[in-house]
């Protein structure tokens, strides 16, 4: 193909394409006549925003005219400048606002414009007093709902792990090590350091204060007591719920938003059976483990600080915890860690799942899903307290 006929061929493909819009305007009998021309799509209708918007402010909305017979192409970016015209008009929908015939553009005019919803003027205030109980009754609902919809969501899982231990084969091995090593076992550096400065913190205060006393040996016990039973558990809890628990909604949330989610229930899979099921066994069965290395860390902080403060050897401290120290602390320590692990991966898994179409819902997910576990957990470590308190252990 020579050069010229290629020169002519686009240059009759940009004027199939469409042509640049045109807009004028005119007085006729009172009437204010508007006649655009040519395309009016969204590519080429940019300069006559503010032009509209003047006459729009400036003439009778009653007395427009829309002249479509010299109309191209439209779109309904086009047919939304038109019709913001006729907005405040009495009767938008009358002939007498329209003049020429285009086969598309009034009908386009008139759906954009019943699709069109302006936003609400917003709630004036009411008195103080009455603007803050409604806060809180709002509040207080939307827990609520909140609640009972997380119940839901673990009832569901547990119907799934219960028809997975049906059929053992449908468990998906491979994601679930998978989290178990990056939800557990990566976790583990953080959370051991973590416990390894709470048992140094509480051996320093209890040596101080049980020194006034004159009984600064039973800091082991102190130490022992506090590690073993409370912050153990509690600290490795608190670390999955910033750590991993984040991490569970913003992957889930993310592919919610892709639509991928939608594609898996397209192929015929569970998302509860690929997704939730495999974060939940896994930090159900690492908890126990981050728990116990939590242990460790914090009575190695405090045999630490106890051999600084006091001068008690690191041998004298062991062999007084193995002496005066009863294993029912250990073992309520560690029942607590897989309950913890559980509240953890469901909630996470949850808000993950309810994650919108936009980046905002993302992120508002993901802060109220550490909010909810962090809350849930310290609220689960108080019944527990009290339970095993009232039955003696």
């Amino acid at each position: 193909m020579s050069r010229e006929r290629l020169g002519e061929r686009m240059s009759r493909d940009r004027q199939d394409n469409g042509r640049g819009g045109e807009l004028s305007v005119a007085e006729e009998d009172g009437a204010c006549i508007v006649t655009p021309s040519g395309d009016w799509v969204v590519a080429t209708i940019g300069r006559f925003d503010r032009r509209l918007r003047e006459l729009q402010g400036a003439a009778e909305p009653d007395s427009i005219v829309i002249d479509l017979s010299g109309l191209g192409r439209i779109d309904t970016a086009g047919a939304y400048l038109l019709s913001r015209l006729l907005r405040a008009s009495s009767d938008p929908e009358a002939d007498r606002h329209f003049r020429g015939e285009h086969p598309v553009a009034r009908r386009l005019i008139r759906e954009v414009r019943e699709r069109y919803e302006p936003c609400p003027a917003p709630e004036e205030a009411g008195p103080g007093l009455v603007t803050v109980f409604a806060r809180i009754g709002a509040g207080l609902e939307g827990a609520w709902r909140e609640a009972v919809e997380t119940f839901a969501f673990f009832g569901r899982t547990m119907l799934t792990a219960g028809r997975t231990l049906l059929q053992p084969w449908r468990l998906r091995w491979t994601p679930t090590v998978w989290v178990m090593e990056t939800a557990g076992v990566n976790a583990l550096p953080i959370i051991a350091v973590l416990a390894f400065f709470i048992g140094a913190v509480v051996a320093y205060m209890g040596a101080d204060l049980l020194a006034t006393f004159g009984v600064s040996v039973f800091t082991v016990e102190l130490v022992g007591v506090s590690v073993l039973r409370e912050f153990g558990a509690l600290i490795t809890a608190i670390m999955l719920a910033g750590r991993s628990d984040s991490a569970f909604t913003a992957s889930i949330g993310s592919m919610k938003m892709q639509q991928e989610i939608d594609a898996m229930r397209v192929l015929g899979l569970d998302p509860f059976e690929v997704l939730v099921l495999p974060r939940v066994i896994a930090l159900v069965l690492m908890a126990p483990l981050l728990t116990f290395a939590a242990m460790l860390s914090g009575l190695f902080g405090g045999m630490m600080v106890s051999w600084a403060v006091m001068d008690i050897s690191p041998n004298f401290f062991i062999d007084r915890l193995q002496s005066s120290m009863s294993w029912e602390h250990f073992f309520v320590g560690m029942s607590k860690a897989p309950v913890f692990g559980l509240v953890v991966a469901i909630i996470g898994c949850h808000q993950g799942l309810k994650v919108g179409g936009d980046v905002e819902s993302l992120g508002s997910r993901t802060t109220a899903s550490v909010v909810q576990a962090i809350f849930s957990v310290i609220v689960l470590d108080a019944f527990f307290a009290m339970l095993y308190l009232e039955i003696g252990i």
